[in-house]
C-alpha cells in the first residue's frame, strides 16, 4: 500500500514542485471565475455588444504579440522563481481593480479593456517563467510527468472553477466574484516564495555580452533554433491554425449561449464544470495515451476531435442545448490535455538548457498570435452572420490544422526524447548557413 501510494504521488514527493504544484492548485482555481466573470461583467453589467466582448477576449491575448519574446530574454536572465512572483503579485492587484470600481460606481468597458490587457501581459511572464523552471526541478526524463501534474491542476480548476464562479456570479455579482481570482494570486505568490531551489540564470551577464549583445541576438537565437527544428515548426502550424478557429467560435461562445441559448450564469457555470471533466481525464491519461498509441499519433487524433468537438456546439438547440455543450467540452478537454502534455513536453525535451526561456516564449508568441486575430475576427463575424454561424465557421477551420502534423515527422515519433540536443548557443547560426542544424 505504503509503495502504491509512494508511486501516486510520485513528482509530489519533491518539496520544491509540490509548492509549485500548489500555486498552480490555488491560482487556478482563482483564475476560472475570472474566465467566466470578466466577460459576464461585459455581457450581463455594462450589457457589451458581441464585438466589444470578443475584442475584450483578444485585449487578453494581444500581449502574447507583443512582450513573449522579449518575457524569454528575460526569464533566460534572471531568476525565473522572483519573475513568477512578481507576475502573481501584480495580477492581483490588477484585478483588484474591477470590483473596486464597480463598487464606486465608475466601472466601464475601457477599464476592462485595461485589466485584461495588464492581467494578459503579466501572465506571459508567468508562462514563460514556469515552462522554462520546470525542467530545472524535475529534469527532462521526467517531464511529461511533471505537465500531466500541473495540467490536471488545471483541469481540476476547470472542472470545478466555474461552477464556483457561477455560484459566485450569482449572490455576489460578476464584479465582486472576481476578488476571489486576485486572492488567489496572493495564495499563490505564498507557496512560490518558499521554494528553496536558488534558480539562477542559464547564463552569466558576462557570457551573453561575449556572444551576442543585447535582446535582439538573444530573441533572434530562439528564433533560429524554433524555425530549424521541424518537430516544433509543425507543432506550432497545428496549433496556430486551431487557435485561430477556435477563438473565432470561443470570442463569442459565453454570448452565444446566454442571448441565444438563454442559459443563466449559475447554469452556465455548472455547464463548464460537468463538460470540463474531459480537462481532468485527459490531463490524467495524457501522457499513459501518448506511450501507448505514440507521441506522434496521440496528437493527431487529439487536434481531430478538438476540431470536431466545435461542431457540437454549432449543432446545438435552443430546447436541449446542455447535452450537446457538455459532450463538446469532455472531448474538447481530453483533446487539449493530450495536445498539451505531450506537445509541451516535446518542446521542453528538444530545447537545450540555455534556450529554455527564448524556446518556450518563442512557442508561445507563435502559437497564441492568432488567438487575438481569431477574437477580432469572431467578433466580425458574429456581427455580420450571427453567432451559431460563425461559431460552425471556427468549426471548420479547426480542421486545418490536421495537415501540418501528418506531413510532418511528428505522425512516426514514438515518444519524447529524454536526452537534449548536443547544441551550445556558440555553433547556433542563421538560416543561411549550415552550421549548428538541430537533429530531426
Amino acid at each position: 500500500m505504503r509503495a502504491r501510494l509512494v508511486g501516486y504521488l510520485g513528482l509530489l514527493r519533491q518539496p520544491d514542485f509540490r509548492r509549485l504544484w500548489l500555486a498552480q492548485t490555488i491560482s487556478q482555481f482563482g483564475t476560472q471565475v475570472t474566465v467566466l466573470a470578466l466577460p459576464l461583467v461585459a455581457i450581463l453589467v455594462l450589457e457589451a455588444s458581441p464585438f466589444e466582448v470578443a475584442l475584450l477576449g483578444a485585449l487578453e491575448f494581444l500581449p502574447f504579440l507583443f512582450f513573449t519574446l522579449p518575457a524569454g530574454v528575460w526569464v533566460d536572465r534572471l531568476s525565473r522563481r522572483r519573475i513568477l512572483l512578481a507576475a502573481d503579485l501584480g495580477r492581483a492587484g490588477v484585478l483588484a481593480v474591477v470590483p473596486v470600481a464597480h463598487l464606486v460606481g465608475v466601472l466601464a468597458i475601457w477599464q476592462l479593456y485595461v485589466v485584461a490587457f495588464a492581467a494578459g501581459m503579466l501572465t506571459v511572464f508567468f508562462d514563460v517563467a514556469y515552462q522554462a523552471f520546470l525542467p530545472e526541478l524535475v529534469g527532462r526524463e521526467r517531464l511529461a510527468e511533471g505537465n500531466s501534474r500541473l495540467e490536471i491542476t488545471r483541469s481540476s480548476a476547470q472542472v470545478l472553477g466555474p461552477g464556483i464562479g457561477g455560484i459566485l456570479v450569482g449572490a455576489f455579482g460578476a464584479p465582486l466574484a472576481i476578488l476571489a481570482d486576485a486572492l488567489s494570486y496572493v495564495g499563490s505568490a505564498a507557496f512560490l516564495v518558499r521554494i528553496r531551489r536558488a534558480t539562477v540564470p542559464p547564463r552569466r551577464r558576462d557570457e551573453v555580452e561575449a556572444h551576442q549583445p543585447g535582446f535582439r541576438g538573444e530573441i533572434a537565437e530562439g528564433l533560429r533554433f524554433y524555425a530549424r527544428e521541424p518537430y516544433l515548426r509543425a507543432e506550432s502550424g497545428a496549433i496556430t491554425t486551431l487557435n485561430f478557429a477556435g477563438q473565432i467560435s470561443g470570442s463569442i461562445y459565453l454570448v452565444f449561449i446566454v442571448r441565444d441559448l438563454g442559459l443563466s450564469p449559475e447554469v452556465i457555470g455548472l455547464t463548464l464544470s460537468v463538460g470540463s471533466v474531459g480537462l481532468l481525464v485527459g490531463a490524467t491519461t495524457a501522457e499513459q495515451i501518448g506511450r501507448r498509441m505514440g507521441v506522434g499519433r496521440a496528437l493527431i487524433a487529439a487536434f481531430a476531435v478538438s476540431a470536431a468537438a466545435t461542431f457540437l456546439v454549432a449543432l446545438a438547440p435552443r430546447d436541449q442545448a446542455i447535452p450537446y455543450l457538455v459532450t463538446s467540452g469532455v472531448l474538447q478537454g481530453l483533446a487539449v490535455m493530450v495536445i498539451n502534455v505531450n506537445g509541451l513536453s516535446l518542446r521542453q525535451a528538444v530545447t537545450p538548457d540555455e534556450l529554455q526561456g527564448r524556446v518556450n516564449a518563442t512557442g508561445r508568441w507563435i502559437n497564441w498570435s492568432a488567438i487575438p486575430v481569431g477574437a477580432i475576427i469572431g467578433g466580425a463575424l458574429a456581427t455580420a452572420l450571427g453567432l451559431r454561424a460563425t461559431i460552425l465557421v471556427g468549426a471548420i477551420l479547426g480542421v486545418l490544422g490536421l495537415p501540418w502534423l501528418i506531413l510532418s515527422p511528428i505522425r512516426t515519433l514514438r515518444e519524447i526524447p529524454t536526452v537534449p540536443p548536443s547544441l551550445r548557443l556558440e555553433p547556433l547560426a542563421p538560416p543561411s548557413t549550415p552550421a549548428g542544424q538541430p537533429p530531426g
